[in-house]
C-alpha cells in the first residue's frame, strides 16, 4: 500500500513526474531545475520521500510511478469519503450537490455510471 498525503511541493513534483515518465533522474532534475526552481539536491530529496511513500521508483536512473495518478487520486478519493461520510458514495452526492446544482450532463454521467455498475455488478 502506498501513502496519499501529500503535501503542496511533493504533489507539483509528482505532477512532473507522472507528466514524464519514464524519465532519467538527470533529466527529472533538469524539468524541476526549470520549472520549479529547484536544486539537484531538492529534487532528489523530494523524490526519496516519494520513493519511501511508495508512489514512484527509481531503477538504475529511470523514475517512473509504481501507483498511477489516476490510482492515486482514486484512493485519496475513496479515502476521503471513507472519513468524513463514513464511506457512504450517496451521502457524499447529496452533500455535493446541496449547494451546486448538477447540470443536465452531470446527471446524465452520473446515471450513466449507475447503468454500467449494474451490468458489471
Amino acid at each position: 500500500m502506498f501513502e496519499i498525503e501529500l503535501g503542496d511541493v511533493q504533489a507539483k513534483f509528482a505532477d512532473i513526474v507522472w507528466e514524464c515518465e519514464p524519465v532519467s533522474s538527470g533529466e527529472l532534475v533538469k524539468i524541476c531545475a526549470d520549472e520549479l526552481k529547484w536544486k539537484k539536491s531538492t529534487t532528489y530529496t523530494v523524490l526519496k520521500k516519494l520513493i519511501e511513500k511508495g508512489i514512484f521508483q527509481n531503477i538504475n536512473g529511470v523514475v517512473s510511478a509504481i501507483v498511477s495518478r489516476d490510482e492515486f487520486f482514486s484512493a485519496k478519493s475513496r479515502k476521503f469519503v471513507d472519513e468524513t461520510f463514513h464511506g457512504s458514495l450517496p451521502a457524499f452526492i447529496s452533500a455535493f450537490a446541496q449547494d451546486k446544482a448538477l447540470s443536465a450532463e452531470e446527471i446524465k454521467e452520473i446515471q450513466q455510471m449507475i447503468d454500467k455498475f449494474r451490468k458489471d455488478g
